[in-house]
């Protein structure tokens, strides 16, 4: 049974053959790949992890100007259990900061707000908003080559997904896991095991471990990526556009001795994009898929639906 493989991603960019057929491996058989000899240096990494965890540190009356939970949308910061992926398992034991794609003109393009609601700064640390909004365009871009190269290896051509991508649906988050409690039982997880919503995931971590991928034999596979490499693992919108080629693998975190900080970029397209394998007899709408996922994950807004359900007013 394979590993998940650890790939150069200069030789990935330059779409050498034998990269490209690791990458097609990793996108058939095991949904998770790990990239080093990426463009971003350690340090530069290390500065935005250092610049989130003083951000996490921070009282919960601080972070609670910017709570997402006041909100509509995922934008901001989501409290210790304000999440739970998985409904047979407790809410999950994390912290979170969300923060997405500008668009101006999205409404005018007849976009629903949630997809590029604005986002939310805290006022402190300092520099936080710089620090995140110039590694967000950095990993856009990255993630719009990366896309090209994983195309090229299924088999497509090198723009097969990215037209669809020029508003993206990006949600670049920082997941902040505090050492596991003592309490914790079987149902808690740091995040319990899920598949990603969406259709690429670029993921940057501290280098603490905790991150579990479960192998094909049933077992979870520890993987960990030190600052300045990448996880990569792909989402349910590519697996269902893709026809079923491209994997979409459980994954988890249950949480170790001590903190950890993760930092998924969650590479999405435009809300409207025709998600549906070609021959399908109807499309699928990336923003409606999206959509239903959050509400079924975000607790903040699964509350507003059985408020609006019941016919209720919000405020």
């Amino acid at each position: 049974m394979k590993t998940i493989p650890r790939l150069d991603a200069e030789a990935v960019l330059a779409s050498e053959a034998e990269a490209l057929e690791a990458v097609r491996g990793a996108a058939l058989e095991t949904g998770f790949m790990v990239l080093e000899n990426t463009p971003f240096a350690p340090e530069r990494m290390e500065r935005l992890i250092e610049t989130y965890r003083a951000f996490f540190h921070l009282p919960e009356a601080e972070k609670a100007k910017v709570d997402m939970a006041k909100t509509g949308s995922n934008r901001g910061w989501g409290g210790m259990r304000s999440e739970q992926v998985d409904p047979a398992s407790n809410p999950d034991l994390k912290e979170v900061f969300d923060c997405g794609f500008l668009w101006p003109e999205a409404a005018e393009a007849g976009a629903p707000e949630r997809y590029y609601a604005p986002n939310l700064w805290p006022d402190a640390p300092e520099g936080f908003r710089a620090e995140v909004e110039g590694y967000y365009q950095e990993a856009l871009g990255f993630c719009r080559q990366l896309l090209g190269a994983i195309s090229e290896a299924i088999g497509e051509d090198r723009s097969y997904f990215q037209q669809k991508f020029v508003h993206p649906m990006a949600l670049l988050r920082a997941n902040f896991y505090p050492a596991r409690p003592g309490w914790a039982g079987d149902k808690d997880f740091g995040i319990a095991p899920h598949t990603d919503y969406g259709c690429l995931t670029l993921l940057a971590t501290d280098g603490a471990p905790g991150l579990e991928v479960l192998r094909r034999d049933g077992s979870w596979e520890p993987v960990a990526a030190e600052p300045g490499a990448f996880v990569i693992n792909f989402g349910e919108m590519l697996e269902m556009w893709s026809g079923g080629r491209v994997k979409a693998t459980l994954h988890r975190v249950r949480g170790g001795g001590e903190e950890r900080i993760s930092i998924p970029l969650f590479f999405n397209p435009e809300w409207d994009a025709d998600v549906a394998p070609a021959g399908a007899g109807a499309p699928i709408r990336a923003g409606d898929h999206l959509a239903k996922r959050y509400d079924e994950t975000y607790l903040h807004m699964a509350d507003a639906q059985d408020v609006a359900g019941s016919g209720a007013a919000t405020p």
